[in-house]
């Protein structure tokens, strides 16, 4: 029984020691600026991130406009096409989901009016 306490004692007395040297020789290193070592899409989203853009692939939630014929509300897009999610009564759990193509605004059928507009890809 002594020597199993003996064994157990001496094994997380090496743990420990092993894992403070490890982190002795790391605690003064700080990881490089991201933007060194980024390359292709992420770099690209870095680089709109730093001149301003918070959205650079328009993954955020579109507000409402109008949304009649005359005045729809414009979706971003840099495709000819663009699938959008339209929650058409406020507290619906079901979204319907419609294809807006370009040079050809769409309606819902809530009656609410969605066009494609261009935007210049990353």
């Amino acid at each position: 029984m002594a020597s199993l306490c003996r064994q157990i004692v001496r094994a997380n007395a090496c743990r420990n020691l092993i894992l403070s040297t490890a982190r002795r020789g790391y605690a003064d290193r700080m990881m490089p600026d991201p933007m060194e070592h980024a390359t292709g899409l992420e770099k690209k989203e870095l680089l709109a991130l730093q001149s301003g853009n918070d959205d650079p692939f328009n993954m955020k939630v579109l507000k409402k406009a109008a949304g009649t014929r005359d005045n729809p509300t414009l979706v971003p897009s840099c495709f000819d096409a663009r699938i959008v999610g339209c929650i058409c009564e406020e507290h619906s759990t079901a979204i319907n989901w419609l294809w807006v193509h370009k040079d050809h605004p769409r309606r819902c059928e809530c009656g609410h009016w969605y066009k494609l507009i261009e935007k210049t890809p990353l």
